[in-house]
């Protein structure tokens, strides 16, 4: 099975939801599709938008796209995205907010990445390598597994993610059957060019942090990092990703996208180059489309103003970690 295939299939849960219309076929191959996720009133966006991190079309290097005729082709008169990644330019002039993400890149192998975090990062490192050496001294030696298939260990990652998205103030995910099922069917699949990924870091085998993530064969994506809220103080998360980092050069892994940063601290520190992603909405010139503009504007104005500054960003966040602490989620 194709990784293109084991892609769809992965999405296949919200079969009814979404459509992945075919732009064009070369002998008898895919030259592209767009998958969206259609939604009342002639709007669409991407698939999932809430917990997918690349938007657009799939496409091969040599194709392209007028944007509205896809849309029109595809039934819309709008499509939103968040995540928009690059090579779309047909989509570029509907991009309202260009966010930076956080990336770490291995393919100078892991020496090499670890002597620039002892540059750019000398702090985040060395306040990360001694909690790493007092968790050794306090429970055991750390030890890390980068591709874990137990499906209990699953369901622990999961609860910790849901224990931070109440503590936080946010929606828990996990809450959700469907997003359960929308995980669990990239980490049930197992190939070369795609496969979700469970990586565990231990402390004498006992459970501390995990993540969730989709790999390629060259490149691993963040998806669902968490850890055991009882051993905050170690930062087991902190280390779980520089061991994962280091585990997934081994592995032949070039490239680590971490996503978003949007005034992560970690990110900032764990990344040694960057990209970039947009979010807008591509719109036909149709009424339905201007009065589809007209409703969400306002507050996509104060989302992009949110997003695009720090101070507000963190108060923003500080008032949801507040609303989390009331709801007694921490």
């Amino acid at each position: 099975m194709s990784h293109e295939s084991d892609r769809r299939d992965a999405i296949s849960v919200l079969r009814g939801r979404i459509s992945a219309p075919v732009l064009d076929r070369t002998r008898g191959n895919f030259a592209a599709f767009f998958p969206f996720e259609r939604g009342r009133g002639g709007a669409g966006s991407a698939v999932a938008p809430w917990v997918s991190l690349c938007h657009g079309v799939v496409h091969r290097p040599e194709v392209m796209v007028d944007a509205r005729r896809l849309l029109e082709g595809a039934g819309l008169h709008v499509w939103r995205f968040g995540c928009l990644t690059g090579g779309q330019p047909w989509f570029s002039g509907f991009a309202g907010t260009r966010m930076e993400t956080a990336v770490i890149d291995l393919s100078d192998g892991f020496p090499a990445y670890m002597a620039q975090l002892r540059e750019r990062s000398p702090k985040f490192l060395k306040s990360t390598l001694y909690k790493e050496r007092k968790l050794g001294r306090d429970l055991g030696v750390a030890s890390l597994d980068l591709d874990v298939a137990d499906e209990q260990q699953f369901r622990l990652l999961r609860r910790w993610k849901s224990g931070q998205y109440r503590a936080k103030g946010r929606p828990d995910r996990f809450s959700k059957a469907w997003m359960v099922e929308l995980v669990e069917q990239p980490h049930a699949t197992s190939g070369p060019d795609f496969a979700g990924q469970l990586t565990m870091l231990y402390a004498s085998g006992r459970p501390v942090a995990g993540h969730v993530g989709i790999r390629t064969a060259t490149t691993l994506v963040g998806w669902f990092p968490a850890y055991d809220p009882a051993l905050a103080r170690y930062s087991p998360d902190l280390i779980q990703h520089v061991r994962m980092a280091e585990a997934a050069a081994a592995a032949g892994v070039c490239t680590i996208d971490l996503s978003v940063k949007a005034d992560s601290e970690y990110k900032d520190a764990l990344s040694n180059t960057t990209g970039f992603v947009a979010s807008g909405a591509a719109r036909r010139p149709t009424g339905t489309a201007c009065l589809h503009h007209l409703r969400a504007a306002p507050a996509d104005r104060l989302r992009r103003l949110v997003l695009e500054t720090p101070t507000l960003y963190r108060r923003a966040d500080r008032m949801m970690r507040w609303f989390g602490r009331l709801r007694g989620g921490a």
